[in-house]
């Protein structure tokens, strides 16, 4: 439907699929590595003792109220927000998450940080390449996933009040979020094709995509986490 579109008036023509999915990833990557610096200088420095004390307290849902708060601003003005501003949003969010992560390094043995982060990569890349290459329409399972997530949660407030819940929550989890990165890579082609005749809607749909992709490999991250991670003593 953009057939005979001209890109020359925005001074450049536009990437090819392969560069704009990898550009998409670029920028996922760059957020997991600000989350990560953020959260090993939080830690190294000291500042997550008291964080961790906070932790007990309200700042859990103060953050959760702002990263939502952020997500839902990033996606509901993405027609109008300038591209600066969407990528700026983007790493607000990855620095906020370093807070929580900065406790976590001190809950977990590196060991175990590490061989998690390693599996999490090795399960997220598998589904990421299986998004991008399948023909299969991944869009037929976005009702699957998305009631999964609403099981997932009410699994999360029923672990509150019943023991022994974990293992089968970080399964349901570790599932559903490797559904997500399967279905999120293939929407980046279905953005790229949707938003073609606007490069400045096609920057911002890869930041969307980006986050997207962001949310998915750390919530898998966690349930890993959860499920194969050693305490520290």
């Amino acid at each position: 439907m953009n057939q005979g579109y001209d890109y020359s008036s925005f001074g450049e023509s536009r990437d090819s699929i392969a560069s704009y999915t990898a550009k998409t990833y670029g920028w996922m990557f760059l957020g997991l590595l600000t989350t990560f610096v953020a959260a090993a200088a939080i830690y190294f420095t000291g500042f997550y003792i008291p964080l961790c004390t906070a932790m007990n307290g309200l700042l859990p849902f103060v953050l959760a109220l702002v990263e939502l708060g952020v997500v839902i601003y990033l996606s509901a003005r993405i027609h109008k927000i300038p591209v600066a501003t969407a990528r700026l949003l983007f790493f607000v969010y990855a620095l906020l998450n370093a807070v929580t992560f900065s406790t976590i390094l001190a809950v977990y043995s590196m060991q175990s940080l590490i061989l998690v982060f390693a599996m999490t990569s090795l399960y997220f890349g598998v589904m990421a390449v299986y998004g991008y290459v399948t023909k299969a329409d991944l869009t037929r399972i976005r009702p699957v996933l998305t009631f999964g997530l609403v099981a997932l949660i009410v699994m999360m407030l029923l672990s509150l009040f019943i023991p022994g819940m974990n293992t089968g929550m970080c399964l349901v989890g570790i599932v559903i979020f490797l559904g997500f990165t399967a279905y999120d890579t293939q929407m980046i082609r279905r953005n790229y094709a949707y938003y073609s005749g606007n490069p400045e809607l096609l920057q911002k749909a890869s930041i969307i995509s980006a986050l997207q992709l962001y949310l998915d490999f750390i919530n898998l991250f966690l349930y890993l986490l959860r499920l194969f991670g050693n305490r520290n003593n």
